[in-house]
């Protein structure tokens, strides 16, 4: 049957195109995907071998797309960083990602003025993102850069650092601050970490230290 070749082929693109993703989570996605497909079709056409090892594959699949989707916002996973602004390891991420980082942050500049309070997301021992901060004068800080490495892309570390309030009051900010257009997917990310559209941008109330 001609459309069961189809699908069979379906699969197993799905499968060699998953290999092709830096993202964790578009990796699982579409593994699994074409994994359920090569089992399903494997199982038809009666190829035990190549159809359990598939079956197995999706089992894998599925744990990790449970285990990644439970962790995403377990601060027990990720952990953040304060570093100086001229820290070597968050040199090293900026330098390493700067072709990304000017992709959609095209008006950072990581030299000039040195930022204010820079914080480094990591998970395990994995650089996973960082966060910049520089002063606007008058108690408002300007998130120059809230930035993530494209494994981690579908996730969003850079939360973590705006869950303790306290490590921007101790800089002496009383306001944060997100200029320019965020695109729809960022501006979902942005309200969920507290700040709100304004006309001149968005902006996040910071909490006075205790």
């Amino acid at each position: 049957m001609v459309w069961l070749e189809i699908v069979g082929w379906a699969g197993s693109l799905l499968v060699i195109v998953s290999l092709t993703q830096a993202r964790v989570l578009r990796f699982r996605v579409l593994n699994l995907a074409g994994a359920v497909i090569a089992t399903a079709y494997n199982t038809i056409v009666g190829i035990w071998p190549f159809a359990v090892m598939n079956g197995v594959i999706a089992v894998i699949d599925v744990y990790w797309l449970f285990r990644l989707h439970r962790e995403r916002h377990d601060a027990q996973v990720y952990g953040v960083l304060e570093v100086p602004a001229d820290d070597s390891v968050l040199r090293h991420l900026l330098d390493t990602h700067a072709p990304d980082i000017a992709r959609f942050h095209p008006a950072f500049a990581a030299a000039d003025p040195a930022p204010s309070a820079a914080f480094v997301v990591v998970r395990g021992d994995e650089l996973v993102g960082a966060v910049v901060v520089r002063s606007a004068g008058d108690g408002v800080g300007r998130v120059d850069l809230d930035y993530v490495t494209p494994r981690y892309r579908d996730f969003t570390p850079g939360e973590f650092v705006y869950r303790d309030s306290g490590v921007f009051a101790a800089h002496g900010f009383r306001r944060l601050v997100v200029g320019g257009s965020p695109a729809p997917e960022s501006r979902a990310y942005l309200e969920r970490v507290g700040f709100r559209s304004t006309s001149d941008g968005w902006e996040r109330e910071v909490p006075t230290a205790a």
